[in-house]
C-alpha cells in the first residue's frame, strides 16, 4: 500500500485523523462482531455514563515498520489483559484480549498507509479505549458500552532529542491504597492534570508521586512508571499496588536480565534512597525511557550522577535494547512481537 504523504521526519505528537477505526457496541449482555467505520464522530447521550461518572477506561500502544518491511506491534496481549483488568475494577463488560488484539492488528492493517517508515523516527499510536455509553443519572454501572480503537502517526516524543528532565516530589497524592491506581482508567489522569500544570507553572517536567499511606515509598509520575540504576549497575524499580503495571517497565526489566544480564529487581523504594541512586528514568509507551537528570524535593536538589546532558549509560543501552527489539535490529523473545 502506498504511503500517505506526510512530513514524517517533523511530525509532532498529536492526532492526526485516519481513515478508519474499530467499533464494537455492548448490548443486552453482549459484545457485538464489530467493525470497521470511516466517521470518526462518537455519537452519545447526553446523559451517558461515561460524561457523567467517568466510566472508561484505555490502552495506549505502537504499530512500527521494521527494518525488513514489516509492519509490526508490541505485546498487544498485555494492553489486551490490562484493559480486561481495568474493566473489572469499573464494573465494565470484558472486552476480550483475543477479541482485543484481532481488533487493533485489524485497526493498524486499515490504516497501514498512515505508518510511518522505518528510519523516520515516527510510528502509528494505537489508542483502544472502552465507555459507557447509554443513559445513566443514578450512580451506577452504566448498561451499554461501547469499545473502540483508533490510530494516529506521531513523531518523536522528545523533538530534537532526549534530555534529562527535572522533577519534584510532589505534594499531591496519585492514587489512595485500595483504590485504581493500579488500572489504565481517564478517572485518574483527570486527577493528575492539576498536579502537572502546577509542576510546569514552577519549572518542573513532572511530578513524583510518593505513596498516599506513608508518603516515604516512591510510586510513579501522573503517566509513566520509574525505574533507577544503582551505582553498582543494578536496576530497580518501584512494587507497589497503586501503581500502573507498565508495559514497557515490564519488558524493560526483562531486557536489563535477558539481554544485558543485569540484576533486575521490584521492590519498594524508599524517597530517602533517591540520592544514593546513579540513574533514573521515566518509562512508557510514549518514550520508553525519558531520562531524569535531577529530582527536587522541597527544595533540595537531587542531581542524579548520569547529569543532564544525556541518557545515563545503563538506561542508554536498555533503551537502544527495546528499541531495536521493536524496530526488529533485535531478535525479539517469543511472543513480542505481533506482524499485521
Amino acid at each position: 500500500m502506498e504511503k500517505k504523504s506526510i512530513d514524517w521526519a517533523n511530525l509532532g505528537f498529536g492526532y492526526m485523523e485516519t481513515d478508519y477505526r474499530f467499533v464494537s457496541d455492548y448490548k443486552n449482555g453482549g459484545w457485538d462482531e464489530g467493525a470497521l467505520i470511516q466517521d470518526p464522530k462518537v455519537v452519545i447521550n447526553e446523559c451517558a455514563g461515561v460524561l457523567q461518572y467517568a466510566q472508561t477506561v484505555f490502552e495506549g500502544m505502537k504499530a512500527y515498520t521494521t527494518q525488513d518491511g514489516r509492519i509490526v506491534t508490541f505485546r498487544p496481549d498485555l494492553n489486551g489483559e490490562r484493559m480486561e483488568n481495568s474493566a473489572r475494577r469499573l464494573e465494565m463488560p470484558v472486552y476480550p484480549k483475543e477479541a482485543f488484539v484481532k481488533a487493533v492488528v485489524k485497526t493498524i492493517r486499515a490504516n497501514e498507509a498512515y505508518v510511518p517508515p522505518y528510519g523516520s523516527g515516527a510510528t502509528l499510536y494505537v489508542r483502544p479505549y472502552m465507555f459507557g455509553s447509554n443513559a445513566v443519572i443514578g450512580v451506577k454501572p452504566a448498561d451499554e458500552y461501547q469499545f473502540r480503537v483508533f490510530t494516529t502517526p506521531v513523531g518523536p516524543y522528545f523533538k530534537g532529542g532526549v534530555k534529562p528532565l527535572t522533577i519534584r516530589v510532589s505534594d499531591f497524592d496519585r492514587a489512595a491504597p485500595n483504590g485504581t491506581g493500579h488500572i489504565k482508567a481517564g478517572l485518574n489522569y483527570a486527577m493528575s492534570l492539576h498536579a502537572i500544570v502546577d509542576a510546569h507553572k514552577q519549572g518542573y517536567d513532572e511530578n513524583m508521586y510518593l505513596d498516599a499511606a506513608t508518603r516515604t515509598k516512591v510510586e510513579e509520575t501522573g503517566g509513566a512508571n520509574f525505574l533507577f540504576v544503582t551505582k553498582d549497575g543494578k536496576v530497580v524499580t518501584p512494587k507497589s499496588d497503586s501503581i500502573l503495571p507498565s508495559i514497557t517497565r515490564r519488558s524493560l526489566m526483562q531486557v536489563a536480565r535477558d539481554y544485558l544480564g543485569l540484576c533486575a529487581e521490584e521492590r519498594e523504594v524508599y524517597a530517602k534512597e533517591l540520592a544514593d541512586f546513579a540513574e533514573c528514568g521515566l518509562c512508557g509507551t510514549a518514550a520508553v525511557i525519558s531520562p531524569v537528570g535531577k529530582i527536587v524535593d522541597h527544595g533540595k536538589e537531587i542531581c542524579l550522577p548520569s547529569g543532564m546532558d544525556k541518557m545515563g549509560p545503563v538506561t542508554q543501552k536498555l533503551y537502544d535494547t527495546l528499541t531495536g527489539i521493536q524496530m526488529g535490529t533485535i531478535k525479539a523473545p517469543e511472543g513480542w512481537i505481533v506482524e499485521v
